[in-house]
C-alpha cells in the first residue's frame, strides 16, 4: 500500500482491504472512492464490480492498474496522472468487467480531499431519497430485523454540517459485510443495495455485450 499525499493519489495491491485503505489515509485528509465498508475480494474484488454504492462515475477514480488475464497475460493500464492518454485505455473496460478481463494485481486510485467526513444511518422507506447535499456513498442493508438506508459523506466541514441535518440518522462505523456472502458477492436479490445493483451472495455476473467478450478473447 502506497499513498502519495502530495499528489493525491494511492497504490493498492488486489488483495489488500478496503477498511485497509481507509486506515492508511488516516490523518491525510484524504478519502478513496470507496465507503468504510469491507467486500469480498477487497480491492479487486471491488474494481471488478465496478465499485459499490458510489453516487459518481466510479471508473474516473480509477486512473491505473495492473491485471492477470484468463491466459496469465500480466497488462499494465494507465498511470499515476489523471490525464493519462498513453497507449490503449484499458483501465475503464477492466472496471466493472466481473472478472472477465481478469484479475487485479494492483490498482491506482484517485484521492479526494475532505477536512470533515460523517456515516450516517436511518431506516430506509424503499427508494433512494434526493439529498442536497448529496452523499458521496449511499446504500441500504437488511439487518437487525429491519433495513436500514447508510450514507457516507466528506468534505468541507460546513457541507458535512449540512448533510448531517438533510440525512438525519445516527452515526456509525465502520461495516464488515463479507459474512454476508460466504459464496461471492453477485447481482440478485438480497440484503444489500445500490443505485445501481441489489447484490445476493452467490449471485450472477450481469451479462455482457458481444463486443466486450471479442475484447475478453482478445486480452
Amino acid at each position: 500500500m502506497e499513498v502519495r499525499a502530495a499528489d493525491q493519489y494511492l497504490v493498492a495491491p488486489g488483495e489488500a482491504g478496503l477498511l485497509e485503505a481507509h486506515a492508511a489515509l488516516r490523518g491525510t485528509g484524504l478519502y478513496p472512492p470507496f465507503p468504510p465498508v469491507e467486500l469480498p475480494g477487497g480491492v479487486g474484488g471491488l474494481v471488478a464490480r465496478g465499485g459499490f454504492a458510489q453516487t459518481f462515475p466510479f471508473a474516473s477514480e480509477v486512473l491505473g492498474l495492473a491485471f492477470r488475464t484468463p491466459q496469465g497475460r500480466v497488462v499494465r493500464a494507465g498511470g499515476v496522472v489523471v490525464k493519462n492518454v498513453q497507449g490503449y485505455d484499458l483501465v475503464r473496460p477492466f472496471v466493472g468487467s466481473f472478472g472477465l478481463l481478469g484479475e487485479a494485481l494492483e490498482v491506482v486510485f484517485r484521492l479526494r480531499p475532505g477536512r470533515a467526513a460523517s456515516f450516517l444511518r436511518r431506516p430506509w422507506e424503499g427508494a433512494f431519497p434526493g439529498l442536497s447535499p448529496s452523499p458521496r456513498f449511499l446504500f441500504a442493508l437488511q439487518e437487525e430485523g429491519r433495513t436500514w438506508l447508510y450514507a457516507f459523506h466528506f468534505g468541507h466541514e460546513k457541507e458535512v454540517v449540512r448533510f448531517r441535518e438533510a440525512f438525519g440518522g445516527e452515526e456509525v462505523e465502520a461495516l464488515d459485510l463479507r459474512p454476508l456472502f460466504p459464496r461471492g458477492m453477485g447481482v440478485g436479490e438480497g440484503p444489500l443495495w445500490d443505485l445501481r445493483f441489489s447484490w445476493r451472495d452467490g449471485g450472477e455476473k450481469p451479462p455482457p455485450p458481444r463486443a466486450f467478450l471479442r475484447l475478453a478473447e482478445v486480452l
